[in-house]
């Protein structure tokens, strides 16, 4: 593929997040450029396509895929249709960009990875916070040494799930599982590029208890990660407001930050210590958050057009399904 033309996208699954995220991140993308939609209502997608000026609108996968001028998708479909839509445009040579979680089964992120290998097509799963420069900086200070052993790492997120406009948001078959696969994945994530470690066991606690219909609504994991540090994430949708948190704490200083998930925001990330058990004066350090969903569409784009390294690729979503699932299955 050329370097001097944008990669082509097809959007599947423009909903409410498609139109108010996804879609104005990729027309401020200079390398990338939106070509086709779908919604399950042909009527109502040739409505968002004239709305928005995008030449194609679709009611299938399917359809959207055999499109020519479709290079790549970006999957913002309910959870329940990632693995079918992924495979469907593997085998159109299409490359894949999947929301998070990528799937609802560790089968299903398996089949997916094989059949994007098969084709030879990237797979990318969306973990657009790994593109923050500060979650940037917070794992360059605890992968130079400096908080001493990481002890404990924390992250919650919380938000009010009855003000979500996905009417899907606790039917099991469709979302897979509820504030654990929604925002607690964005929790598990991140922690474990901070950390560069990965979970060896995981024990949860989720209320209500999930069955075959419908989600639990909020959910607590305790994880032991291989380093020895102890995980722990509170997700729910039972809250009144949003909060979204992360807390790394070794034996020679603590990272806090009270806004880790979103970009277009100034952020403040706190860097305290102790010294003889009294505390050491914080520091702040300030940044600037870019467009974290215009950072991952790029980082797909870099690697059609050049090979490079995904930061996200479907491995990386595979290792957060299995912590997942074993979390829905003991809690």
């Amino acid at each position: 593929m050329s370097d001097h033309h944008p990669v082509r996208f097809g959007i599947l699954g423009f909903g409410s997040f498609a139109e108010r995220a996804i879609l104005p991140a990729m027309q401020q993308c200079p390398v990338a450029v939106p070509v086709a939609l779908q919604k399950r209502s042909r009527a109502d997608a040739e409505a968002k396509a004239r709305e928005h000026g995008i030449p194609h609108a679709c009611s299938t996968a399917e359809e959207l895929c055999a499109l020519p001028d479709v290079d790549a998708v970006f999957i913002v479909s309910a959870n329940g249709a990632h693995c079918a839509e992924t495979i469907a445009a593997a085998r159109a040579g299409k490359h894949v960009l999947v929301e998070k979680p990528m799937a609802c089964s560790v089968q299903e992120a398996e089949a997916m990875i094989a059949a994007c290998a098969e084709h030879k097509v990237h797979l990318m799963v969306a973990h657009m916070i790994r593109f923050s420069p500060m979650v940037q900086r917070m794992r360059e200070i605890v992968m130079s040494g400096a908080l001493g052993h990481i002890v404990f790492a924390r992250a919650d997120f919380v938000y009010d799930g009855r003000l979500s406009k996905r009417a899907w948001l606790l039917d099991r078959p469709v979302a897979g599982g509820g504030p654990v696969f929604d925002v607690g994945v964005h929790c598990l994530d991140t922690l474990r590029y901070v950390l560069d470690d990965e979970v060896v066991t995981v024990q949860a606690v989720l209320d209500p208890k999930p069955t075959a219909s419908a989600t639990e609504k909020s959910g607590h994991l305790a994880m032991k990660f291989s380093g020895g540090t102890i995980g722990s994430i509170f997700c729910s949708y039972d809250a009144p407001v949003r909060r979204k948190d992360i807390e790394i704490m070794g034996t020679e200083g603590r990272l806090r930050a009270d806004e880790f998930t979103v970009g277009s925001i100034s952020a403040t990330l706190r860097i305290d210590g102790g010294k003889d058990s009294h505390p050491v004066p914080s520091r702040e350090e300030v940044f600037d958050i870019p467009n974290l969903y215009v950072q991952e569409i790029t980082n797909l784009v870099d690697a059609v057009r050049s090979g490079a390294t995904l930061l996200s690729p479907g491995e990386n979503g595979l290792a957060n399904q299995r912590i997942l699932n074993r979390a829905l299955e003991i809690g």
